[in-house]
């Protein structure tokens, strides 16, 4: 059985996707894992495979899209890092793995796995909610239930797939959704990848939801996780094994919300400052803070959301200029700076 594990980064991730390899590999050394990368090398730095805990890497330009630069343009790094995450899927699947898992970069695995693909024996398609138990206070409902009302009620930091009818199935129509819908227009009823795995359970067969508190624990799910360590020091969440751990927004935003769900729980910090620790170590100083090399235009001049809106709105402008990013004469550059829209 060959189980492919992938995940979705620009390099300004890349720390935390080698926390999360290395963590992966520490359990599972015979998974093949795969990094999904939207983004090109910023200069001075050279990604080197052979010296990276991932077995391959997907450059996004590579994906099997339609004028993959356009298609780029039309996303910021958020919808453009989710938006991959279908083709890669299906590319996958087609590659002959008998499961294909997603984990998101700011997870780190701290148990086996094995679990959930014995699951996938019995299952095409698992899928981790963003809670399990309803919430009791009104603040947790506005930030938790609320919430997952609106960016989706299944966490999209993880999925997994079996090679089989329906997976494919499943596969091919969220990959085809977000080659199309991958935009936060919560508005319109959608939140890039992640709102449109709703419709899953009602669309597909043998789809199982994960109801093990071990999974996916995250600052959305701690006000009814418990977090603690036993005597031989493993880590338990609501007396189970923790399984993986989801370190989202991690820096003001992610503490904040730690703080204000773990409360007395002092397991979840010591947790938290592992994690930055081993992003720390982990970091790559040759990679700019903050860098996106699909955020500017290849004169180095940032991209403003209104011009990724208008090029992803008028079809006449996509047909236009094939590579927006162009900066030359002739370009959507210089028609954006002639029409008034950069300034």
């Amino acid at each position: 059985m060959t189980v492919h594990c992938f995940t979705s980064a620009s390099f300004s991730y890349l720390a935390k996707a080698r926390v999360l390899g290395n963590t992966l590999k520490r359990f599972h050394p015979d998974w093949l894992f795969t990094l999904c990368l939207t983004d090109r090398e910023p200069p001075g730095f050279s990604f080197d495979l052979e010296s990276e805990p991932f077995d391959s890497v997907i450059w996004s330009h590579d994906l099997p899209v339609a004028n993959t630069m356009g298609w780029l343009f039309k996303h910021d790094v958020v919808e453009a890092c989710t938006a991959v995450k279908g083709p890669a899927l299906k590319l996958l699947l087609e590659s002959g793995a008998d499961h294909v898992f997603y984990l998101d970069p700011d997870i780190a695995v701290f148990g086996s796995l094995d679990p959930m693909v014995d699951m996938l024996g019995r299952a095409s398609i698992l899928l981790t909610p963003h809670q399990l138990t309803p919430e009791s206070s009104t603040q947790a409902i506005v930030d938790n239930e609320i919430c997952s009302l609106s960016h989706g009620t299944y966490n999209l930091g993880f999925l997994a797939v079996r090679n089989d009818e329906a997976g494919r199935r499943m596969a091919s129509w969220w990959s085809e959704r977000l080659v199309e819908y991958c935009f936060d227009g919560r508005a319109e009823g959608i939140f890039v990848d992640q709102k449109w795995c709703d419709l899953v359970p009602a669309m597909f067969d043998n789809v199982l939801v994960v109801r093990d508190p071990g999974y996916n624990v995250a600052s959305w799910n701690l006000s009814n996780r418990k977090i603690s360590f036993d005597d031989a020091g493993s880590c338990l969440v609501n007396g189970a094994p923790l399984r993986f751990f989801h370190f989202t927004k991690l820096g003001p935003v992610g503490d904040m919300m730690t703080r204000a769900y773990a409360r007395d729980n002092v397991e979840v910090y010591e947790l938290w400052s592992w994690y930055k620790r081993m992003v720390d170590r982990n970091a790559e100083p040759k990679i700019p803070g903050g860098w996106w090399s699909y955020g500017q235009f290849d004169n180095g001049v940032k991209i403003p959301r209104s011009a990724r809106l208008l090029y992803r709105n008028r079809k006449d402008l996509a047909e236009e200029f094939s590579n927006p990013f162009e900066s030359g004469d002739a370009s959507f550059f210089a028609w954006l700076t002639a029409n008034g829209h950069l300034a």
